[in-house]
């Protein structure tokens, strides 16, 4: 990635606080104050192939990109961005998630691009695995270069600095060491050999190395001693280590990681510089919680995954969820959903209108790099999740019906936003709404109240707007003895739409319509069953 410098711009970016420029200076002033040994400015993101690629990878990629994005608004150096895969790992534990676990137990602790395809579709399951992560990828448009560890290890291009760990062997370990119970401190290595009989990556203790020869000499289990090379892939480096030999290697400027990496990142930082090479600039994020508020873990499984969020929402709003605040600890369910596709929509809305720091303070310019689409959306996720409920739909074409009333000339073909959020809007009410959903009877008061609603909607002109009917529906709760507006807006939402939230009714009711909202009002009042009704 390229750019040619606009003084301007980059003054207004810096001014926005955003966080991706904040990070980006970082760079800038790296390269001012160190130069550059490289005629790029590199930028990587770690993968581990042992299981499929997650919401946590596409949160480090996008938000990596932002960063990416930013800096070529303050620079004129070209950047890459490295997306790494550990596929050297040794598989510890075969994944509950996939055919052939028979096949693939017979090949536990070989680096995963040595384990056989449960898949049958590629060379090795890492070889798989990478295929799945590019895919991922590619399929958000990210601009990335797919990097793998056991081709740099067994090309030859980590031999340099695998030979300059060797060198400083015993400072290399007293970094480590010290973090160690005392069992794994008396057999702790940085160094783990690839067995030449099985081909499995040891954990066990080096007991010579020769530094001239660049080899080691390990004890197996049962006594035997055995000289390898520490160079061509005969061995790999334990992942502290081997991160901080591949910033080194690699010349990594920029990387960032979890908050429970964050006295990772300090050790192998230590070690980059041992090595004589410069810890990369990054920051650490927090990270997501699920619904009770728990950490989500991977293993537990009680996190939500990119397929389920995208059934309901688009990229755009997954990407919204990432950029904003990024050290806070935020809650990942289902129930977030709506909220970002909404707040996306409202920045999407005003990002034309912006210029100056304001434009690069909106988070649309950093989800589209500020290139974002044109399309006027006229209506609001939440409103579309509210005409399904009351409609009582799954059919788009039944929603349509109703937007192409309320706005002259709305159809699929142009407005494809629009369209895409229907059909989100239709998933979110079948799953999460619709099974939900309970209706109640109204009081005394609130028959009351919506009868004198039901009078007032009738006596407004055919071309009153949204906000005269929203003026209306004030007037008719300020009149009758409710605790504030909240709780006779309450009381329309729980009786009408059978749910205890829901959206500004004038523009609603402007949507659905005013004889069909004053007719949805009668069947209430009338005792009907409104989850059985359709609209």
């Amino acid at each position: 990635m390229t750019s040619t410098i606009d003084p301007a711009a980059a003054a207004h970016a810096l001014d926005s606080k955003a966080w991706p420029f904040v990070e980006a200076q970082k760079l800038v002033d790296r390269v001012a104050k160190h130069g550059q040994a490289k005629d790029y400015v590199l930028l990587e993101t770690g993968y581990g192939p042992s299981g499929l690629p997650h919401i946590g990878t596409f949160g480090e990629v996008a938000r990596t990109t932002m960063v990416r994005q930013a800096f070529a608004v303050l620079s004129d150096i070209p950047t890459r961005l490295f997306a790494f895969s550990d596929d050297m790992d040794g598989l510890r534990k075969v994944p509950d998630n996939i055919p052939n676990k028979e096949m693939v137990a017979e090949h536990l602790g070989k680096p995963l691009t040595q384990v056989p395809d449960p898949f049958g579709t590629h060379d090795s399951f890492g070889a798989h695995n990478n295929a799945r992560l590019r895919a991922f990828l590619d399929e958000f448009g990210f601009e990335y270069e797919f990097v793998s560890s056991t081709d740099c290890y067994r090309s030859g291009q980590f031999d340099d600095a695998l030979l300059a760990v060797l060198r400083h062997y015993d400072e290399v370990i007293n970094v480590i060491l010290p973090t160690l119970g005392a069992e794994r401190r008396a057999t702790y290595s940085p160094f783990l050999p690839v067995c030449p009989r099985t081909g499995v990556v040891l954990q066990v203790p080096v007991i010579e190395r020769n530094e001239d020869a660049g080899t080691i000499v390990y004890e197996d289990d049962d006594g035997t001693k055995t000289e390898v090379p520490v160079t061509g892939g005969a061995c790999k480096l334990q992942w502290k280590a081997d991160w901080a030999m591949r910033w080194y290697a690699l010349g990594v400027d920029y990387e960032m990681a979890g908050k429970d990496l964050i006295e990772s990142v300090r050790l192998s930082s230590r070690i980059c510089q041992i090595l004589g090479g410069r810890p990369p600039e990054g920051f650490n994020y927090e990270l997501f919680l699920d619904e009770n508020a728990e950490k989500i873990s991977k293993s537990k499984g009680n996190g939500l995954s990119i397929e389920e969020w995208l059934t309901y929402a688009s990229p755009e709003s997954l990407s919204l969820f990432m950029y904003q605040s990024p050290r806070k600890a935020k809650r990942l369910y289902f129930d977030v959903i709506p909220r970002n596709v909404d707040d996306y929509l409202t920045h999407l809305s005003k990002f034309d209108g912006l210029e100056g720091k304001e434009r690069f303070a909106n988070p649309v310019w950093h989800i589209h790099n500020g290139a974002a689409p044109e399309e006027e959306v006229p209506l609001s996720f939440a409103i579309l999740l509210n005409l399904a409920s009351v409609c009582n739909t799954e059919d788009a074409s039944v929603l349509w019906g109703f937007i192409s009333r309320y706005v002259p000339g709305a159809a699929p073909e142009n407005h494809p936003i629009l369209d895409r959020l229907v059909g989100y809007a239709l998933a979110y009410y079948r799953d999460f709404v619709k099974p939900n959903k309970h209706y109640r009877a109204p009081a005394d008061m609130e028959r009351e109240a919506l009868e004198d609603l039901v009078t007032e909607l009738e006596a407004l002109p055919a071309d009153a707007s949204a906000e005269d009917i929203q003026t209306q529906v004030y007037e008719v709760g300020k009149r009758h003895p409710f605790e504030g507006l909240r709780q006779w807006f309450g009381a329309c939402y729980e009786i009408l739409l059978g749910q205890p939230q829901g959206p500004r009714m004038g523009s609603f009711i402007a949507l659905y319509g005013r004889d069909e909202t004053v007719a949805l009002i009668r069947r209430a009042l009338a005792g009907e069953d409104l989850a059985q009704a359709a609209g």
